[in-house]
């Protein structure tokens, strides 16, 4: 488990680079908080779900449709747990404040992770 979690913050890190890259790109460019905060989680999600599937919970084979709903549904969930925490953030510091993001990353990474471990990548049980 500890090795799982060491490969998440690695995938993590990865994640959040490309991810805040594309934020704060897309503030530069006059997006709005909310807008640069979605740019950065669209292009980072071929990236997260190819790198958690093989890389974190080493699952191999042919990707199927319900690996990709699970997936999906669980960016989906964590995706709006981070909106909903971003715009508290930002009603405290300001709309555009690039500190608001902080605390909406991490409670995206706490219910991503969980939902990947015991619904997205669980592996098969036998029946």
């Amino acid at each position: 488990m500890v090795s799982r979690l060491l490969r998440f913050g690695l995938t993590g890190l990865a994640n959040s680079a490309v991810g805040w890259a594309v934020i704060f790109g897309g503030l530069w460019a006059g997006l709005s908080g909310l807008v640069a905060n979605a740019a950065g989680y669209a292009v980072g999600l071929m990236l997260s779900f190819t790198l958690n599937r093989r890389f974190v919970f080493g699952m191999t084979g042919a990707v199927s449709a319900r690996e990709v709903a699970r997936f999906l549904c669980a960016f989906a969930i964590a995706y709006g747990i981070n909106v909903a925490v971003l715009l508290g953030a930002q009603s405290v510091l300001g709309s555009d404040d690039p500190l608001a993001q902080l605390p909406a990353i991490a409670a995206y990474i706490v219910t991503f992770f969980l939902l990947s471990q015991f619904f997205v990548f669980k592996p098969a049980t036998p029946r």
